[in-house]
């Protein structure tokens, strides 16, 4: 089985190889200071989660509190349904959801899409975990994943991509969330994380289920 980095690996290459120039912007982009320091402000392993209540695709509302009286949780947040490297790292981790749950835990995911956008048809009947609906990046934001999308990555997505943004976020066209996984274990608490500015980079879920393991 080949892992998630190296299937998001693949997925770039395939980009640098047809969109060359917008490849090289996001490399120089991405190793940048001012992107490097957005990741600095995530919250912490040893500190407490922030609370939410955010709706799924059905409209109904979840909490965190709610999620976490089932036991340990991972929370992974993601840009939206329109992203490959978000697909690919969902459905990798809906490969990895009965080890999860054999360790008494649960996933979560969240994205900036409204509800009935946050899961394409397919993903519907493919993910067997709740995915939450963070318009406006309210959740993001307090967990410090937040980024405001420089203007290399916008025009990209509005131009080569046709997206929309501002309709597909429900009025928020420029605040995505920094790719960051986090296991909680039953107070809340971060165990472990993974936070990386770089989009094509995501949390490996054999690592996730080993973090479980070792809480």
């Amino acid at each position: 089985m080949t892992t998630l980095r190296e299937q998001t690996e693949e997925k770039f290459a395939n980009t640098r190889k047809n969109n060359p120039g917008f490849a090289n912007r996001v490399d120089e982009l991405l190793s940048s200071t001012e992107a490097l320091q957005a990741a600095a402000k995530a919250i912490e392993v040893g500190e407490k989660a922030p609370d939410f209540e955010l709706p799924n695709p059905q409209g109904e509302i979840v909490s965190l509190s709610k999620l976490l009286a089932q036991g340990p949780l991972v929370v992974t947040f993601y840009r939206g349904s329109w992203c490959p490297y978000c697909n690919l790292q969902l459905r990798a981790m809906q490969q990895r959801l009965p080890e999860i749950h054999a360790l008494d835990a649960e996933l979560v995911a969240i994205s900036p899409a409204v509800p009935d956008q946050s899961l394409s048809q397919a993903q519907q009947q493919e993910l067997a975990f709740p995915v939450l609906s963070d318009q406006d990046a309210r959740v993001a934001s307090a967990y410090g994943v937040a980024w405001n999308v420089p203007d290399t990555i916008l025009d990209h997505m509005r131009n080569d991509r046709k997206l929309d943004l501002a309709d597909i976020n429900g009025g928020n066209a420029s605040v995505l969330p920094i790719p960051a996984t986090f296991v909680l274990n039953r107070d809340g608490v971060v165990t472990w994380r993974f936070v990386n500015v770089d989009y094509r980079q995501r949390a490996e879920p054999a690592d996730v289920v080993a973090a479980l393991r070792e809480r």
